[in-house]
């Protein structure tokens, strides 16, 4: 993954001008418009744009490229469903590119699109055909990029309630998750593999953070669980008690003043003393260091 991630980078690096700006633009005006067609006319009025193995061997090569314009849905009673999507596609499509550029968003959708052709390509070879219909597993892996980049901002969710987008994210996952395990169930292997095709097009852009990821969760759990924390912990609890049972916080080694009989009165500690010795600001500075 390192080296795919490696070889990415470099290929924006030396191809700044790559790609099309705006691509996700064209994309949703292009699926809008598939989808008015199929609803006044019908679906099949439109499925020569889909990805069909045995077509394309039969020369029907826009096949290659024009399943990307199919939209998830073809029905009249589906419409509001379908704006929704459109228009997270475009919000999360032109913020990658805002934030990426034009280079590396382009690459980032794209390479989804080769393998997801690709995944057909294999599929038909095997089993003597193959059907796709639109990248709507390529899509939603765009919010995997959107929840790396942006994890604390907030949807609404039905429009009241407000929701990270790492968590909706975890919510995208278990989807690809169910996903995959129903197509492998009813032995749909092109389903189970444009779900897989997506998720593995997004960990080569962000291996270097996913694993960077789990390499501070590990580190945590293991300050979390390691001998001097805990001993930590069980201390400051007991200065917790002893703070509730002596009444006050701080108090002058000099002078006996406290933080309770005099709060504007502010106390230190010296670093030059032997142990953990307290003085308020009369006297960190003129008392004798303790030995």
């Amino acid at each position: 993954m390192n080296k795919l991630h490696e070889l990415s980078e470099r290929f924006v690096l030396r191809h700044p001008d790559f790609g099309i700006p705006g691509l996700m633009r064209y994309i949703v005006i292009a699926q809008a418009v598939v989808y008015v067609l199929s609803v006044f006319s019908n679906a099949a009025a439109v499925s020569f744009l889909a990805f069909r193995w045995s077509a394309i061997l039969h020369g029907e090569l826009w096949r290659l490229v024009t399943f990307v314009f199919m939209p998830a849905y073809s029905s009249l009673s589906d419409l509001i469903w379908l704006f929704f999507f459109l228009y997270l596609y475009y919000m999360i499509g032109t913020t990658l590119e805002n934030q990426w550029g034009t280079a590396k968003f382009n690459l980032y959708y794209l390479s989804g699109v080769a393998l997801t052709a690709l995944v057909g390509i294999v599929t038909g070879l095997i089993a003597g055909d193959a059907w796709i219909s639109g990248t709507a597993f390529i899509n939603l892996s765009m919010f995997f990029a959107y929840a790396m980049l942006y994890p604390d901002m907030q949807f609404l969710l039905f429009l009241i309630i407000p929701v990270k987008v790492k968590w909706l994210a975890w919510l995208d996952a278990a989807f690809f998750g169910l996903s995959i395990l129903s197509n492998l169930f009813r032995l749909n292997l092109i389903g189970a593999a444009l779900p897989l095709i997506a998720i593995l097009n997004f960990f080569v852009f962000f291996w270097p953070d996913i694993t960077d990821w789990f390499v501070y969760r590990r580190q945590r759990a293991q300050h979390q669980t390691s001998p001097k924390t805990i001993h930590f912990r069980t201390a400051a609890r007991q200065q917790k008690r002893k703070e509730a049972q002596q009444g006050y916080r701080h108090k002058c080694e000099i002078c006996g003043r406290t933080d309770a009989d005099f709060p504007d009165l502010q106390f230190r500690y010296c670093s030059r003393c032997s142990g953990y010795h307290c003085f308020c600001s009369d006297h960190i500075f003129t008392h004798e260091h303790f030995k």
